[in-house]
C-alpha cells in the first residue's frame, strides 16, 4: 500500500480485524519509512462471469441453464444424474478458469463433445438445439457424419 504521509509502498500490518459480518477485513498498517499508521480495507470483489452469445450479447453465466440443456438431452437415456452434474461441474470450471467474459459458443462444443462419447442419441439432440438445424438434410448429415466416426 501507498503511505498517504510520504508516498512509500513498504508498510508492515500492525493490527488485522474481520467485519462482524465477515464481508472486509480492516487492516491496520504503518509505513516503515515515516513511521505514519494508516488503515486499509479489503473486500471481495464480485465481478459476475459473462457468456459472450452468438449474436455478440452477454449476459450473466448461469450453471443452471448448462444444467437444464443438459437434463433434455439426455431425457429417457441411460445416462445418470451423477454423470450430467459431473459435466455441468467440469463446464463450470471451464468458465471460472477463464477471463471474465467466456464465449458460449466453448461451452456449446465442449458439451458436444463430452456428450458424443457419453450418449450418441443426447448428443444429436444437444446438437439439434445448440447447432440450430434448419432443415431435415442439416440433421441428417450431423447423423451421417457421426455414423461415419463409428465405423
Amino acid at each position: 500500500m501507498k503511505c498517504p504521509e510520504c508516498s512509500n509502498f513498504e508498510d508492515k500490518v500492525v493490527e488485522t480485524r474481520e467485519s462482524k459480518e465477515g464481508n472486509y477485513i480492516r487492516r491496520r498498517r504503518e509505513c516503515l519509512k515515516c513511521g505514519k499508521r494508516f488503515t486499509t480495507y479489503e473486500k471481495i470483489e464480485d465481478i459476475p462471469l459473462l457468456v459472450v452469445k452468438k449474436d455478440g450479447r452477454r449476459e450473466e453465466f448461469d450453471i443452471d441453464k448448462v444444467r437444464k440443456g443438459l437434463y433434455r438431452a439426455v431425457e429417457k437415456r441411460p445416462v445418470s444424474s451423477k454423470q450430467i452434474e459431473q459435466i455441468a461441474f467440469q463446464v463450470e470450471e471451464l468458465v471460472n478458469n477463464s477471463d471474465k467474459e467466456f464465449p458460449t459458443r466453448r461451452i456449446g462444443e465442449y458439451i458436444m463433445e463430452k456428450l458424443k462419447t457419453l450418449d450418441k442419441v443426447a448428443y444429436v439432440r444437444f446438437a439439434s438445439v445448440y447447432l440450430e438445424f434448419k432443415s431435415l438434410e442439416e440433421f441428417l448429415a450431423e447423423l451421417q457424419e457421426l455414423l461415419k466416426k463409428e465405423e
